[in-house]
């Protein structure tokens, strides 16, 4: 076991799955461990916040968020890349991975903490996860604590009786939009996953395990079910298409929601942030969408930007990102 990675993490974590998923793929020699009471004192050891997930690498060193830890590796582990050789493949990939983590997150939290059923079910779920053991009087008593800690928490994602459209909303075009495009490939941008994968498919996977986002999944989206399943554990079937071969039904992804929704939402944070604002408000699908300034949200987006900087040739990617209405963003 010396040579062996350690995942502090947990299933109802879309970042911990996310970064369990890539492990898997790279075929990077890992021990899953569930963060609960009994391992607490050693995760504390190693972690600068009390997040998940976290990594402790054999020598001792430690990392923690899932990007970071996943291109840590990619420098480590190169192949199978995550990177399609195609600068503008590779930069719609890190776009699609930073929609889903900072906008795909809320349709996620949402559906898991403001219906009553999914609510019950995550608490249970994360009770047992947290605290093996326990008879059913302490796990109700836990069940409890944890609804109370996480429901007040639909706040920092946005999430309202007033945004309940606009999140549900972006969710079920989301899934319409994946389903087409996944009819005939494996994966986002060909036979083998990418970034963007990774990133997506963490957060719909916590989705496809709940009761009311689960329901719509298995409905309407019987392909990007399929597609959830392959990327826990995932596999290189065959190379990254072309632009060609995918702008048709990728494209819908770039304008309808990183374009039209999720953009818009994240200036809107940024300049709430360095105005001092905290909290902000912006017109989404036609009504009023309002949520706390987020800091790392407005990081994030610095690192994008940056990320666009650094492609040396972008007479290719600017005509798409125009296309879409992500060019001005990247741009600001």
């Amino acid at each position: 076991m010396a040579d062996v990675h350690r995942i502090f993490g947990n299933e109802l974590s879309p970042y911990s799955v996310k970064v369990r998923s890539y492990f898997r793929y790279k075929e990077i020699p890992h021990e899953w461990i569930v963060r609960s009471a009994q391992n607490e004192e050693e995760f504390r050891q190693h972690a600068k916040l009390p997040l998940i997930p976290l990594v402790i690498a054999p020598e001792g060193s430690s990392l923690q968020d899932s990007t970071p830890i996943i291109e840590h590796y990619e420098r480590r582990v190169p192949e199978p890349a995550l990177a399609p050789a195609d600068p503008v493949l590779a930069f719609l990939s890190a776009l699609v991975e930073e929609y889903a983590d900072e906008w795909g997150n809320k349709p996620m939290f949402h559906y898991r903490w403001t219906y009553a059923p999914d609510q019950e079910a995550s608490a249970d779920r994360l009770a047992r996860s947290m605290s093996p053991g326990l008879d059913d009087e302490a796990y109700a008593n836990i069940r409890a604590v944890v609804k109370e800690r996480m429901i007040p928490r639909l706040a920092f994602v946005g999430s309202s009786a007033a945004t309940r459209a606009q999140i549900e909303g972006s969710y079920l075009r989301l899934l319409t939009i994946l389903e087409k495009h996944l009819a005939k490939r494996r994966y986002l941008f060909g036979g083998r996953p990418s970034l963007g994968d990774f990133g997506l498919a963490g957060q719909l996977y916590e989705c496809s395990i709940d009761p009311t986002p689960g329901q719509v999944l298995r409905e309407r989206a019987p392909n990007v079910l399929a597609w959830i399943g392959r990327m826990l554990e995932p596999t290189n079937d065959g190379p990254f298409e072309t632009w060609d071969s995918l702008h048709a039904t990728l494209l819908p992804l770039l304008s309808e929601e990183i374009g039209k929704v999720f953009f818009p939402w994240s200036l809107a944070n940024a300049q709430a942030l360095a105005a001092g604002e905290p909290k902000f408000t912006l017109t989404l699908d036609g009504a009023p969408f309002t949520q706390d300034t987020q800091k790392y949200h407005a990081k994030s987006l610095a690192a994008l930007r940056a990320r666009y900087a650094a492609v040396a040739d972008r007479s290719m990617l600017d005509p798409i990102l125009e296309r879409a209405g992500c060019l001005a963003p990247l741009r600001s």
